[in-house]
């Protein structure tokens, strides 16, 4: 018996690039009585291309339940940037949880956590039993690679992924899982919004890592770095701290849910019943 393979999907990062991939020609896709089914449509695409790239035998889909989360609490300015989601992208979100729930794959969320977090709990959960793969756009997911967890990082186009596992992470980036995150807790993160250190950029920070190790080893050091480096640290304590725990993705979310029942065996009548009623017509060949 080969071993079991899951497939975690980052479904609002997925659903995000299907929209913007084909809004920006200016024409929404619609069905026939009006309803914006674009981004549900280049979903379905990505989403059976990771299937039949990665060839799982378990799949279940994560998704974030609103802006509201523990890093909001931790932190006002906690992607308060982020501009409201388009209009016409806002009744796809409970389309595409409805096309997903067709193929029998469950979709997972829990208040006051983001996917990220829903995702690094089940890869944490799942992986002495399976080998997990994560399906996203998101580079913050690179903190959760190990021998037994690979993330796919989706490229332009569809069907094209960089999949990175421990060896990979390091020889393109030099760093380990965990330096991700403390690479984050120095620089910051400009799309969610939190500063890291003030002055501080992913040249620097990559430089204090390779050469301390850590955020924690930097600190132990801080006697070695140059004087204005170590003037901007010890200026930011605080926020270094804060921006380490906020790029900190939680593998403790409150959630349970047995890997029997996100096996991957859909029936086939089920999806093309969605597939009708939203007209994705083009579509039914994927389902066999």
């Amino acid at each position: 018996m080969s071993q079991p393979r899951l497939l975690l999907v980052d479904g609002m990062a997925i659903l995000f690039r299907a929209y913007f991939a084909t809004s920006f020609t200016g024409s929404i896709r619609r069905t026939s009585t009006g309803v914006p089914v674009n981004a549900v449509h280049g979903f379905v695409r990505y989403f059976m291309d990771a299937v039949s790239r990665f060839n799982p035998t378990h799949v279940i889909c994560c998704w974030d339940m609103g802006s509201k989360t523990f890093r909001t609490e931790q932190y006002d300015g906690y992607k308060s940037n982020r501009p409201e989601a388009p209009q016409d992208l806002i009744p796809q979100f409970d389309l595409v949880k409805e096309v997903v729930a067709s193929f029998n794959v469950p979709n997972i969320g829990i208040e006051g956590f983001e996917a990220d977090d829903c995702i690094g709990t089940l890869a944490s959960m799942y992986k002495s039993e399976a080998e997990v793969v994560i399906v996203t756009g998101d580079h913050d997911m690179l903190q959760l690679v190990d021998d037994r967890v690979s993330v796919a990082i989706m490229k332009k186009g569809i069907g094209n992924y960089m999949v990175y596992t421990p060896a990979s992470l390091l020889q393109e980036k030099q760093l380990t899982p965990q330096q991700i995150i403390d690479m984050k807790g120095l620089m910051g993160d400009t799309s969610d919004n939190y500063p890291g250190v003030k002055g501080i950029g992913e040249k620097t920070a990559l430089k204090l890592i390779l050469e301390h190790g850590s955020i924690d080893g930097l600190l132990a050091n801080l006697e070695l770095v140059s004087k204005t480096i170590r003037a901007k640290i010890e200026a930011d304590l605080d926020m270094l701290h804060l921006s380490r725990e906020l790029a900190t993705i939680r593998c403790d979310a409150p959630l349970e849910i047995e890997i029997e029942s996100c096996s991957w065996c859909y029936d086939r009548h089920s999806v093309l019943g969605k597939f009708e009623e939203l007209e994705f017509r083009s579509l039914i060949a994927l389902i066999g």
